[in-house]
This record gives structure tokens, sequence and C-alpha cells, in this order.
């Protein structure tokens, strides 16, 4: 890092070379603000002048290797390094050279660790249910499952400098910061129950073995359940009173604690080495150590003082103590209970010693029901079977129900540990070569040590005297310690003070790993655990990890907290080997590891090994366990903080996008996996803030299907001007997608004018196969004004370039009456006017937008269009078919629409339409006068059908209020308005009028046979004039006003005639929407394709316009060209 940057040696500039002395604030590889004069000078003499203007973001290569060879660690639970170096207190303390070598540093912390409560209290009892044979196959699989863990850490642990946090800090930065905070919690929540089974252990041995008369709940006379109860009682009352000293302990003095670290691992090896003395003692001298047996019973051995029924005292036969506890009186003729009397106690030798035999009888497992009463093998015994059971209390009795997969789940905690050494990565000399050696090593020697342990013990010891747990039929002692040279009490005060001496680290380490997650904050409710005293000390974390500690003192049950732990452990054990095989067949770049002899399969084996011995130990425990973790990791992902520490998982993430987009590549996906894959074109405004947000909403609204969505924006000017307004848009666009929880990509481009950059939009979105087949676009707003008119030609640009690249589009109209997220309709209808097929997306949006809750209450209707020579009754029926192959539900209707010919307003509207275009290509006048000139000729327009008909200025029936039923008869509209003139000349529309529906029709004039004067004179709308295109047929009449008229005609015949058609159609079709849909929610209508000449763009605009007229949301869909759904399965 780049801090605590030493004076160096004189360099290539001579004595006052600045290169490698500068403090931080002026280091030129730092964004500071020297001056040019002063930049000049720095870098005077140093052959750098054609990089000085690249100091600030590259540094000197000299200065670079002496911040590298300044490096030091940070402290446990610190944030990154980035952030540590922006903090003076750090930069201005001087830190010391780690001391600790592999040794002291990481051996024999581990070796602590392992060797532990388990070996002292539980292992014999293990041989003796388990076996010999069993109990190595469990010692063996999870010293296998350790040492592949040890292997993969060490792999992660070379990987580049390992700062202290430890396991935490790997696996969080190889997994990430989802895995990392999952598995660091369970890590911690390992620990401090670890700390609570030391406690209990301790407990155990000082109740039992030491001082028993301490206990508050007296066991004396109680049988039982009740014996239980009270010793239980014992442990809870005592493990909370030594959990509070302990805290105490750490929050006022934890420096005491590392202290007395190396005391208490002394006291755990001269107690194994005790026992290797009593193992080789026992080949040549065994120890007397008699158990005394009732058949093949074993007695408990506080009841009686001498084994045997009966003593010869002088001339007389004296009853012993034996015998008053299984008879009613103590004379011989007492009566007895009936399997004391069948059977002759004996006396074995508890320790026959290690060249006895006795392994062969302990080879095998012994499982026990609770309750039930230890026998020793190979000795006769009668038993009436039909005799009820007395006097148990007088046997030693088994505790527990006993089975292979709990011993698994007792036996594990004893080789957990070996990340001790990695805990303390930052205190090491060289961490990269002392993790790997000393932990290896560490398992190793306690590999040996516990393999070695199955078969002396089994060896050595009885198996009667294997299997009591607690020695009461030894006397009370620890059976471990029966076997110890020179004497038990060695076992004994050395396993009560590693045993406290365990608590002690959990209870110190468990609440600086709860402050190392915190203060990464990736979980928002810990971050307050990340606080503790002016030292660093953790204290809430340490109170929270007392709280936790006490939880499982209050079970009170070794055996019980024992699983619990195993199952955290061997969680985090099972994502350490998950990381480095990743990272392995990832082979990401990065992944350059110093220890060379690891192997995905081994990292895999051990994560099966792990996930295993989970299951093993106790299956439901696994189950909460990984609940909690999963709940961790969705808690992480939806509400943590993100942090990108290039972790596997993203690289795996990378991996699978990789392979995923090389798929798709294969082809275009099936009719059946179609789904909108969704660009959104948004407009921003000078502030680079988005001008629709209900664009996104509506987004949100149809992202039923799962698709890719990508929100574009576009930015005028150049990349290397305009990069601080693109960054600001594209932080307004993820602002607001998190907003409208829109999950999808942003994107903005540059570009010399609007129009490119959405081209490039349209053009370059997506990567490979995962590319938008939808252009979401809003309809430009007041297009009609001048300065709008920019907006309206790239809106027809964009209509064309999706079309000509075969991508869907879908136009809202009046965004701003969209509805948000937040709204709920609870009634109404979504209408779709299918008027052409186009791949079926019109069927489809209806369906994606129910699925949210802002539409799921409307229901859909589907209309569409009959023309003359259609069955109208067979078109419902076929739709409705189609409709029930496709699993839509939706009304349908069929609407009928007659030809009929074209009214006078069409042809006026068509004119005013045509006019503006005109003006606004050849006009070069100011933006108001512009206004003015389009405005006046608006009203000259309206003024003249304001004179020929003043009280009709629209036809008097409008095409929407056609009877539209399943009758197929014809009802031709009369479109006319009147001439006020003397002689009144109507333009009427006549019934048995056949108009070619295939081209406009125009005015002509009528014959002079159908004229006579005082008569109305009716003008029927015919083919003829189209023929002849000559005005000289009109009739000429005797008033101005027909002279008005004719040059009126005139006008129209020189329209274009494509346009008046399809102004026709568009008025008619909104009629017909209009008076069905209007109170419709929404209305969802193909989109005309655009004008394929660029003369006609501010027709197409106005044909929009006129369809999409009175109703209040309407979404404009263009299909791309190719089926999106199909009524196959």
């Amino acid at each position: 890092m780049l801090n605590n940057l030493t004076e160096c040696e004189e360099g290539d500039g001579g004595p006052n070379s600045q290169g490698d002395a500068t403090s931080k604030e002026s280091s030129p590889f730092i964004n500071s603000s020297t001056s040019d004069v002063e930049k000049s000078q720095q870098y005077d003499g140093k052959n750098m002048a054609l990089f000085e203007e690249e100091m600030d973001t590259s540094p000197m290569v000299s200065s670079l290797l002496s911040s590298l060879a300044n490096y030091s660690n940070l402290t446990q639970g610190s944030k990154e390094h980035e952030e540590a170096e922006n903090n003076e207190e750090a930069r201005k303390k001087t830190v010391q050279a780690p001391r600790m070598g592999t040794i002291m540093g990481v051996y024999l912390p581990c070796m602590q660790n392992i060797l532990g409560v388990i070996l002292f209290l539980r292992m014999t009892w293990l041989v003796g249910v388990g076996g010999v044979l069993g109990t190595f196959i469990i010692v063996f699989m999870c010293c296998s499952t350790t040492m592949l863990t040890a292997i993969s850490m060490s792999a992660i642990a070379t990987n580049g400098v390992v700062p202290a946090g430890g396991s935490y800090y790997m696996i969080s930065r190889s997994l990430g910061p989802e895995f990392g905070g999952a598995v660091g919690i369970c890590f911690y929540l390992g620990t401090t129950f670890a700390g609570a089974m030391y406690i209990l252990g301790c407990i155990e041995i000082l109740l039992i073995y030491i001082v028993p008369a301490a206990a508050i709940f007296k066991m004396e006379g109680l049988e039982g359940a009740e014996a239980e109860a009270a010793l239980l009682n014992n442990m809870r009352v005592f493990g909370t009173i030594v959990v509070s000293f302990m805290a105490l302990v750490v929050f006022v003095g934890v420096k005491y604690v590392n202290k007395l670290a190396l005391v208490f691992l002394a006291c755990v090896i001269l107690s194994i080495l005790a026992v290797y003395a009593g193992v080789i003692k026992t080949s040549f001298d065994p120890p007397f150590f008699p158990v005394c047996v009732l058949g093949n019973r074993t007695l408990v051995s506080k009841g009686f003082d001498i084994c045997a029924k009966t003593i010869e005292q002088g001339n007389a036969t004296v009853t012993t103590k034996l015998w008053r506890a299984f008879c009613d009186s103590e004379f011989l003729n007492a009566t007895c209970d009936e399997y004391f009397t069948n059977n002759n106690v004996s006396q074995i030798q508890g320790i026959p010693g290690i060249t006895s035999g006795i392994l062969a009888e302990n080879l095998f497992t012994t499982f026990m029901e609770k309750n039930s009463i230890l026998e020793k093998r190979g000795i006769p015994a009668v038993l009436d079977p039909e005799a009820p059971e007395t006097n148990t209390n007088r046997y030693v009795l088994a505790d527990i129900t006993s089975f292979f997969t709990l011993l698994v789940g007792i036996y594990f905690p004893s080789v957990t540990g070996i990340m001790a050494g990695s805990n303390r990565s930052g205190d090491l000399q060289d961490a990269q070569k002392s993790i790997p050696v000393g932990t290896i090593l560490a398992i190793t020697t306690t590999s040996i040590i516990y393999m070695s342990s199955v078969f002396l013990f089994g060896a050595c010891v009885d198996g009667v005297v294997l299997r009591d747990k607690f020695g009461e039929g030894v006397n009370g002692n620890l059976v471990i310690g029966t076997l110890a040279w020179p004497s038990p009490w060695v076992i004994v005060f050395g396993s009560f003070f590693s045993t406290c001496g365990a608590g002690l680290q959990s209870l110190t380490g468990a609440p600086r790993l709860l402050q190392a997650i915190a203060r990464d904050g990736i979980i928002p409710f810990l971050r307050v655990f990340g606080h503790g005293k002016a030292n660093g000390e953790p204290t809430w974390a340490l109170l929270l990890t007392a709280c936790i500690c006490e939880i499982g003192i209050l079970i009170a049950s070794l055996d019980a907290v024992a699983p619990i732990l195993s199952m955290f452990f061997l969680m985090c054990y099972m994502f350490v080997n998950l990381a480095c095989a990743l990272q392995t067949l990832l082979r990401t770049p990065n992944w350059r590891p110093r220890f060379k002899f690891y192997h995905w399969a081994l990292s895999l084996l051990g994560m099966s090994l792990c996930l295993t011995l989970m299951f093993l130990c106790s299956w439901y425990y696994a189950i909460v366990a990984m609940v909690i973790a999963s709940c961790i990791y969705k808690y992480i992902e939806f509400c943590g903080a993100e942090k990108e520490w290039g972790d596997g998982i993203r690289g795996i993430s990378l991996s699978a996008a990789r392979y995923a987009l090389m798929r798709l590549e294969e082809g275009p996906p099936h009719t059946k996996n179609w789904r909108p894959q969704i660009l959104v074109l948004m407009s921003l405004d000078g502030e680079q803030s988005v001008e629709q947000p209900r664009l996104l909403s509506l987004t949100s609204q149809l992202k039923a299907g799962k698709g890719l969505t990508i929100v574009g924006a576009c930015v005028e000017g150049t990349y290397l001007n305009n990069q601080p307004q693109a960054q600001k848009a594209d932080q307004s666009l993820r602002k607001l997608m998190e907003v409208e929880k829109v999950k999808g990509f942003s994107q903005v481009v540059i570009s010399s004018n609007l129009r490119d950059a959405t081209s490039h939009l349209i053009q370059a979105g997506g990567l490979g196969g995962l590319r938008h087949n939808t252009v979401l676009v809003s309809f430009p707003k007041n297009w009609k004004q001048a300065e709008e008119h920019h907006r309206c030609r790239n809106f027809i640009e964009v209509v064309r370039e999706t079309t000509a690249a075969h991508l869907a589009m879908l136009v809202p109209k009046n965004i701003s009456a969209y509805p948000s997220n937040g709204e709920r309709f609870t009634e109404g209808h979504i209408d779709v006017w299918w008027i052409v097929h186009d791949g079926g997306l019109l069927m489809l949006l209806p369906f994606l937008l129910r699925q949210h809750k802002v539409w799921r209450k409307c229901k859909i209707r589907i209309f569409t269009v009959a023309q003359m020579d259609d069955n109208s009754i067979q078109m419902k029926k076929d739709l409705m078919t189609f409709l029930y192959h496709l699993r839509f539900d939706a009304e349908v209707e069929v609407v009928e629409m007659h030809d009929s010919d074209i009214s006078a307003y069409t042809y006026e509207k068509t004119l005013v339409m045509e006019q503006r275009s005109q003006i606004l290509k050849e006009m070069h006048l100011t933006k108001n006068e512009r206004e003015r000139e389009i405005q006046s000729i608006t009203d000259v327009s309206r003024g003249s059908i304001r004179r020929k008909n003043p009280s009709n200025l629209h036809p008097q029936r409008s095409i929407a209020e056609e009877s539209v039923g399943g009758s197929g008869e014809e009802k031709p509209e009369e479109e006319s308005f009147r001439l006020s003139c003397p002689r009144q000349v109507q333009l009427i529309q006549g019934k048995n009028a056949t108009p070619t529906p295939t081209s406009p029709t125009s005015p002509t004039a009528p014959t002079p046979a159908a004229m006579s004067p005082g008569e109305e004179v009716q003008m029927t709308w015919t083919d003829d004039t189209e023929k002849t295109n000559n005005p000289a047929h009109m009739m000429i009449f005797n008033s101005s006003l027909i002279k008005e008229m004719f040059s009126q005609s005139l006008e129209w015949e020189n329209l274009n005639q494509s346009n008046v058609r399809r102004m026709h159609h568009a008025q008619k079709l909104n009629g017909v929407i209009v008076k069905k849909s209007q109170e419709a929610k929404l209305v969802l209508l193909n989109m005309p394709g655009p004008p394929k000449n660029r003369t006609g763009e501010e027709s197409y605009m106005e044909f929009l316009e006129v369809l999409t007229e009175g109703l209040n949301r309407v979404l404009l869909v263009r299909g791309g060209g190719r089926e999106v759904i199909t009524i196959y399965s």
C-alpha cells in the first residue's frame, strides 16, 4: 500500500531526489494539486519529462516498489486498503514489522485449538461405543476433511497478500459479499458455540472430577432423570458465571489472554505426553485399576467399598455394603434382587495393558440405548427375560442413545481450529509461507495424535471403562486420567486449564470476526457491532457474543452443543473448498497461488466430505444451518451494500454468461422462448434528468416475461467534453430504475447529434445473442410545434430503423397518463384492436401486463375488423378458438367497417396537413413567424368550411355511429354538407354509389338531366372525375359561391390521393375505437408503418394523431416480423 512511506537512499536523481521520500499528500501517484512548476521541479533530473502529465495516475516504478516494500497488513476487521489509505492517523503511525514465524504464529495456535475438550472428555467414550474400527473411520474422515480444507485454504492464502481477517476475508473475497457474509456469520456462530462447548467442558471437569461438593443442585441420592436434571442445572448456573467472568476478562485485558495462551498450550502438551507415557508404562507395569462387575453388569463404585457380596470376618460371614444395596436387610436370609442372587460379583482389570490383547474385544461397535446398563463382553450372566429391572441406579447406565452419526457430530469439533493460523495472518512475518506449512503440519500432528489415541485406548483399556463416560465405575475418575502417568491429576488439571484457555480464545476471536463483518458494511443491521472502545476493542460485539454463548450454556449438554458448532464449521470449510475449486476451474488471471500442491478435484472432494458430514452429524441441524446461511445470503443480496471484490462468484457469473451468450449465438430463439427484450429510449432534460419517468413504470409492468431490459439515453456532444454529463445521466437512469424496480442495464451514448446517438443505441445495444428485440419509445409531445420538429423527425427515423432491423416497437401515447407502479385498477378493460397480424405481439402484451398488480384486475377485450366480404360470425368463432388454444382469457368482438365515400371534411383535413408540411419545408422564417403563418393558414382553411356550412363543420354522422352487429346488411353513411345559396346545392353520397376501395374518390358534377331549376343540385362523389381529371365537366352556376366551390374542388384534386385515403381510414377507425373503447384503461392498437420516402413524414404523424384522437391511454404496437406466440406446447 501507499501509506507509511519511508525515506529511501539516494536515487538516480542525486541526494535531493524526492521520488520516494515525498509524503502521501504530495505523492506523484495520488491525485494531488501540485502546480505545473512544482511538477517540473519535482521530476527534474529524473528523465520523466515525457510522463509528467500522467504522474497523477501512473506512479514511477521506484515509488511503487518502495510503497510495496513498506506495505503492512491491516488490523483485523478494518476496511479495504483504499479506505485505510485515506486515514491520516494510520499514515502517521509507525508500523512495526511482524515478528511471528511459522511455529509461534501458526503451528502452535492451531495445535492449541485442535487439541481440546473432546480429546480429554469424550475420546475414550467414542472408542468404547464406536469400536476401534468405527472410531478410526470417523477420525480419518474428519481429519481428511480438515486436511483437504487446509490445502484449499493454503492455496487461497498464498494467492496474494491476506490482510488480517483470516478465513472470513478469504471466503468473502473469493466468493463475494453474499457468500462471504453468510459464511462469515456461520463461522462466527460456530466460534461462539465452540466457546460455549469449551466452557461446558470446563464446568464438567470442575464439578465431576475436581470439586463435586461445589454443586449447587446436589446429585447425591438422586436417580435417573432427577440426577440428570440436577447435573444440567449445575452446568447452567456455573456456566453462566464462567461466561460472565470470561467476558469481563476479555473486556478488561485481552492482552493477558494472549499472553496466557502459551501457558494453556503447555498444559495441553503435557497432558498428551502424560497419556503416552502411561500407555508405554502399561506394556510392562499395568496399573491396578479394578472394576466391579455383577454378572456382566458394571456397578457404580460409590455404592460400596468392597467388591464382594460377603466377606469372612473372623469365623463369621458378614455382608457388605454391596449386599445391603441389593437386599432388604444385612442378614444372609434377606430377600435380595433376583439378578443379584443369580449372578456372582467379580472384579476385572480396567486397564489390562497394551500387551493384554483387549484390542480384539474393543474392535467393533457397541451402541447403546439411553438408560441401558453397561455390560462386560465375554462374562456369562443369568438373566430372567421376564423379570422386571430393579435397582438400576446401582449400575452404570448410558446417559444417551448412541449411534454412528451422533459420534460423528460429537467428534468433529475436536478437529476444528485449523484456521487459527490464518486468523493471525496480520501478525506473521511471511504469511504466504507460514500459513500452508504451519497449518498442514499442525493437522498432520493432531491427526497422528487422534488416530494413535484410538488404537492405544482400544488396546489398553477395557471396554466397560471406555464406555463409562463420567467414570462412575472407577470411583469418579476421568477415564483418560486413569491411563496417564505419573498421576491422573495431570490430565484433570491440564484439561481444565486447556478448556478455560480455549473458551477465552473463542470469546476473544469471535467478537473480532463479527467486528470485521460489521465494518465491511455488507450486512446493514450489524453495523452497530463495528464500533468499540477507543483502542478498537469490539465492545458491542463482545456483548452479543456473550449472549449467544449463553444460549449454548443453557442447552447445558456438551453432547448437544457439539453438533451445532459442527454444522457451522463444516459449512465454513465447505465454502473454503468451493472457493478454491471455483478459482481453479475458472482459471482467473489473478489466480496464481504460491502453494502449488492443490487441485480442483481435491477441493471438490473436501466440499463433498463437508456436506456429507453435515448430514451425518445431524440432518435437522444441517437444514437449520443452511436456512440461516440462505436467509443471510438473500438479505445481503437485496439489502446489503454492493461490494466489488473480484470474487469467484462474479467470475463464474462471467463464465456462465459467456457460455450462455455463445449458445444464444447458435440461432434465434424458438417462438416458445420469445420474450420482450426491451430497449427503452429515454429523453433527458438540460440537467440530465429523465423527462418521462412513467416510461420506466410501463417497462416494469411489462417485465413479467423476465427478459432483458436496456434503458438507453443520448447526450449530444463529444465524448471528451461531455463525459461528465453522460455519467450524471447514467446515475439518473440507475436511480430511476431502482425506484421503479426495473432490473436491467443502463447505457448512455454520446454523439454529435441525438439522431445518430439513438441510431447507435438501436444498432449496438446488447451483446451477442442477448440483444433487444423490442424498442419502447414515447410518442413525441407537441410535435406540431416548430421547435419540436426535430423530435418528430427523430421519432420517424426510429420507426424506420426498427422496421429495417426487424425489431418490435411499442409507442405509448400520453405516457404521463399511464399508471405508476403504486396504483391499482380495481376494474376496467384492456382493449386490443387487432387490425393486422404482425407476429402476435399485440396479443402477448395484455397477458404480460395482467401479470403485474397494477393491471391484474382488468379484463381483456379483443376487437378485430371485418371487411365487406368477410363472414363476421365465423371470424368471431375462429378468433375464440385461436384464443382458447393460446390459453388467453378474453372477450371477443368483431367490428364491421363498411366501405364509404370520403367526406369533404377528410379532404379539408388532408389539405391543411399538406399545406402545413409544405410551409415547414419551404419557409425560412423565425420561430414565432412560422407559428403565426401556420396558424393563419389553419384559420383560412377552417373559414372556408365555415362559410360553406355554418351549422355543420363536421360530417353529420360519424363512422363510429355505424351499427355493428352480427348482420351483414349494408347501411351506408350519408355524409354531406349543404351549400348556402339561392339555389341550394347539396353534395351527398348516393346510396347506390360504388366507389372503388383501392382508389380515392373525387367530387364530380351531376349531369344536366339530373338538375332542374329550383331544386337541390345533387353532386355525387364518383370515380369519373378521377379518370378525366377535367374541370370542364363541372356545371357552371350563376353564383359566386359556385365559383368558390369549383376553386375548392381544384385544390382537392391536386391533393396526394394516398394521403386522402389514409386520412379517411384513420378517421373511420378512430371513430369506431372511440365508440367502443373510450372508457378502457388501455387501448392497444396496431401501429401503421412509416412512409417509404421522406416527403410524407409530417403526414405520417398526422395519421397517427387522427388514429388515436379522443383516447386517454394508447399503446401503439408494431411487430418485428416474426411469430412470438404459438398454440403448441
